[in-house]
């Protein structure tokens, strides 16, 4: 069973563990903070059997919201956690009056792209070269709530 929660800061250290796991140009532990501490932000956990699988984290900005990451541990993938976590948090911007949920995504994470035109994003731009570490042109990506 998948439960979610509010992302904490004692969860930080194994987030920034799944995180390096996940990105080559991976977020701090204060960008985490930043985000948990923040009035606009969503941050939530997804555990598993005890056990920190996956998180995301949303950053709301008037009418608009902000995916700005969203992560699953390799061991984890494929068992329905990014799905869940995306639901949750569609639900809690929905509440808010969001009207839309925009994204950036690697263009070769062709899985993320399936993921999110699952849920009914809509590729919208390609942003050149947004990526390092390898160089690699982001796909913009909306979702209209």
């Amino acid at each position: 069973m998948i439960y979610i929660r509010e992302m904490l800061p004692d969860d930080v250290s194994e987030v920034v563990k799944i995180e390096r796991l996940s990105f080559s140009t991976p977020w701090s532990e204060t960008s985490f903070y930043s985000e948990i501490y923040s009035d606009h932000s969503i941050t939530r956990i997804a555990e598993t059997n005890g056990t920190i699988a996956g998180y995301i984290c949303v950053k709301r900005m008037a009418d608009e919201c902000h995916l700005l990451n969203l992560a699953v541990r390799p061991d984890y993938r494929n068992q329905g956690i990014a799905t869940t976590l995306l639901n949750n948090v569609i639900q809690e911007l929905n509440k808010w009056g969001c009207r839309a949920l925009f994204l950036e995504v690697r263009a070769s994470n062709y899985a993320a792209m399936r993921l999110y035109a699952g849920f009914g994003f809509k590729t919208i731009g390609v942003r050149k070269n947004y990526y390092l570490y390898p160089a690699e042109d982001a796909v913009v990506m909306m979702l209209e709530l």
